[in-house]
């Protein structure tokens, strides 16, 4: 099988496990092929570990999952030196943490502390940790995939806009259809049963390596270019439309960081879709997963219960299509 048809194999046994979530999925393998990290945000119960899992479960790879509690230590994300008597050489030798894996679930990032979400973070972005002068590198496959709950906020220590931004994706998960809570309660049933038909073999690691090269390759025209800084510029001078409301909803518009992601983002879907070229619905299709959490908002927006959606909605009316 190519790498194409891999990945939608691996598309399809999510799809068939985590049952009406069909957007998170899609931006959750944009994301693997991208070779960007994703903020899951969702209210408890709507699946966003099992799909996770899931995904670990379908792909040959090493999966880690740390729980974010309010006494977790950076060490006790990264790994830390330990002391062994016995050793003939090297008394201390380096112990690494739960972050020397693949895909890393870091389950409600929101409730650690700062020095604890700092720790997952500076690994995300240096894809490497540094412990006692000594650099370790990550796995070249390497995915984080972070979790956090809207609705709690006591005793939590809500991400830093600056550090949302290290995220190449911000997905939200919302409630299934009627009709899909039915057939979820017949897989579960059927889980719980033990009739689950057996497993098939997992998807190979370098299956997503090859992918991603071949994402590199998709080609994005002058015009398409034109239209993806369109979209960020109109987050940062919405003065320009003097007919929107856009100037009196945001306050801070997305960083390079937003365009860099949109590109990424743009060239896995295309891929993913059979296309080696990227074309404006595909900017369109990742834009609020992209942006959503690089924008700040006025007062007045909020004060109104506008949300970034909404105003992304917006940014896509008024930008016009290259």
């Amino acid at each position: 099988m190519s790498s194409h048809e891999q990945i939608l194999d691996l598309k399809s046994r999510l799809a068939a496990a985590v049952i009406g979530q069909e957007p998170v999925i899609d931006e959750l393998l944009i994301a693997l092929l991208a070779n960007g990290h994703v903020l899951l945000e969702g209210l408890p119960g709507l699946a966003k570990t099992r799909t996770i899992k899931t995904l670990a479960a379908n792909l040959e790879s090493q999966f880690s999952r740390i729980q974010f509690t309010p006494d977790l230590l950076p060490s006790d994300i990264t790994g830390t030196e330990i002391y062994v008597a016995e050793a003939a050489s090297e008394k201390f030798q380096f112990q690494p943490g739960p972050v020397f894996g693949n895909l890393i679930l870091a389950d409600e990032i929101n409730r650690a502390p700062a020095k604890a979400q700092a720790a997952l973070l500076e690994a995300m972005e240096e894809r490497q940790v540094t412990v006692a002068g000594k650099t370790h590198p990550l796995p070249e496959l390497f995915l984080v995939l972070a979790t956090q709950n809207p609705i709690e906020q006591e005793g939590t220590y809500p991400l830093p806009e600056a550090q949302m931004d290290r995220f190449l994706l911000h997905v939200n998960v919302d409630y299934a259809t009627d009709d899909d809570e039915r057939k979820i309660v017949r897989l579960v049933r059927g889980e719980d049963a033990g009739t689950a038909a057996s497993k098939p073999d997992k998807v190979p690691a370098q299956a997503v390596l090859d992918a991603r090269k071949e994402v590199l390759a998709v080609n994005v025209s002058e015009a398409v270019e034109r239209y993806m800084v369109a979209l960020v510029a109109a987050t940062r001078r919405p003065a320009e439309y003097a007919k929107s409301p856009l100037a009196k909803w945001i306050k801070v518009g997305a960083s390079p960081r937003g365009t860099l992601a949109l590109d990424r983002a743009a060239r896995a879907r295309a891929w993913m879709t059979g296309r080696d070229a990227v074309v404006p619905e595909d900017m369109q299709a990742v834009a609020h997963a992209c942006l959503r959490h690089r924008l700040i908002l006025t007062y007045e927006a909020e004060a109104a219960g506008i949300s970034k959606d909404e105003v992304l909605d917006e940014v896509l009316k008024q930008v016009a299509v290259a």
